[in-house]
């Protein structure tokens, strides 16, 4: 870690907090963050000479691994045209073809470049089809570092949103609604007491910033029913399992129908990207043909269109869902085994096709509250014992874990292998 070490050191002359994206700075689990020198495939290399099997896979983007072959072929054919155009290219309606044929709620589209943008845009533009103002989102489900979705919860369940972060005006906070996931009776009443103000509902369909929480399907078939009934937007943040989880993303494993829809990490390819769609009724609000304006230079970026194209098509051509299914089931099943062989250790395993999480926990996890139950100090040793093995997860217990096509059996064993010798040593 010596050349880390020094980076890190220099970093923090120069850098708020040493690093770009504070869960980076590992301030949850201790120690110094290391700095990466490159990529392959499943494995990730740090500029000490360290060889990681990496679960992080980039939060979730890389699906096929690292510098996979076609995504770097694509990226060279579209660089050696141009970076930035300033005008509309092909690559951007191939890019929203393929959303609109993989996702069947999506009937318009529109890129942009972040997945912040793309649920600050559902937001607004809920708002302006509706008219109305108010936002309701649930706890533990994180949608980018937006005004109106940076909040929290009051001391009950209605309480009006306090800011999560020193720069919101509490003003704006008010007219976000915080509510516990998978709790039908505390989005019930919030419906009856704010119904006639509220614009949209925005929500993970499959938390995936708390850890992983699995969402009970009367909760989301009350969203959608509700939704219906009152005229408010439904939102599904997909931007961590829009293509991840299948070609649909959670909405299609779940058989879920939301209005609006946000992505971004898969469809970039490695590139900055986001993307949100849904009914053309609600789309065609936006300008230059609606009132609600959004605009972005690089949106639609030929780099990311092409990247995540090449990305997209590779997931199709190779089965690589079904790859990922078998991977994910392998690692679970594992996992699974050790734990039950441990009762006296507090874990709970989660797992939905190539995402998953550990909790230390001996409870269930339904929402964020649970998750909050965890033992921290545990996750800690965990997180260090398994660094030190050659096995890089998320630096924080309320992340979710990725797996890439390009993990092998091999990986899954010594992710074991790792695990076990971390449970010897508790």
């Amino acid at each position: 870690m010596e050349r880390s070490e020094a980076l890190f050191a220099e970093s923090l002359k120069l850098i708020p907090g040493g690093v770009n994206s504070p869960v980076r700075a590992f301030r949850a689990v201790g120690g110094t963050p290391f700095f990466a020198e490159s990529a392959k495939g499943s494995k990730l290399y740090d500029v000490d000479g360290n060889e990681y099997v990496d679960y992080v896979c980039t939060w979730g983007p890389a699906i096929l691994g690292h510098s996979s072959q076609p995504v770097q072929q694509a990226l060279e054919a579209a660089i050696s045209k141009g970076t930035s155009f300033g005008v509309p290219g092909p690559l951007e309606l191939d890019m929203a073809r393929l959303i609109e044929d993989w996702v069947p709620s999506v009937e318009k589209v529109r890129m942009c470049s972040s997945g912040t943008e793309a649920t600050m845009s559902c937001i607004r533009l809920a708002r302006g089809f509706t008219g109305k103002d108010k936002i309701i989102k649930f706890e533990g489900c994180y949608h980018g570092h937006v005004d109106s979705l940076l909040v929290k919860a009051g001391s009950g369940a209605l309480t009006l949103g306090q800011p999560d972060s020193a720069g919101i005006p509490a003003s704006l906070a008010t007219e976000t609604i915080t509510l516990p996931f998978n709790d039908i009776e505390s989005f019930l009443a919030a419906v009856n007491e704010f119904g006639d103000d509220l614009a949209g509902v925005i929500l993970e369909p499959i938390p995936a910033n708390a850890g992983l929480i699995l969402p009970d399907p009367e909760f989301l078939q009350t969203l959608r029913q509700r939704a219906d009934e009152i005229g408010f937007v439904l939102i599904f943040d997909e931007v961590m399992t829009g293509f991840r989880l299948g070609k649909a993303g959670a909405q299609g494993i779940l058989g879920m129908t939301p209005d609006l829809s946000a992505f971004g990490k898969v469809i970039g390819g490695g590139l900055p990207v986001g993307a949100f769609g849904g009914k053309a009724s609600i789309m065609d609000f936006l300008a230059p043909d609606g009132p609600v304006y959004q605009a972005g230079t690089l949106s639609g970026n030929p780099l990311a269109m092409a990247a995540g194209k090449a990305q997209l098509e590779e997931l199709e051509a190779t089965d690589a869902y079904v790859k990922l299914e078998e991977i994910g089931s392998q690692l679970e099943a594992g996992f699974r085994k050790r734990i039950s062989d441990h009762p006296e250790l507090p874990m709970k395993f989660y797992r939905v096709g190539s995402m998953f999480c550990l909790f230390f926990t001996k409870h269930e996890v339904h929402h964020l509250e649970d998750a909050k139950q965890s033992d921290l100090e545990l996750f800690k040793r965990y997180f260090h014992h398994m660094k030190s093995a050659g096995v890089y997860v998320p630096p924080s217990q309320f992340e979710t874990n990725f797996i890439s096509s390009a993990h092998t059996n091999e990986d899954i064993e010594a992710t074991l292998h790792a695990f076990d010798s971390f449970l010897g040593s508790n």
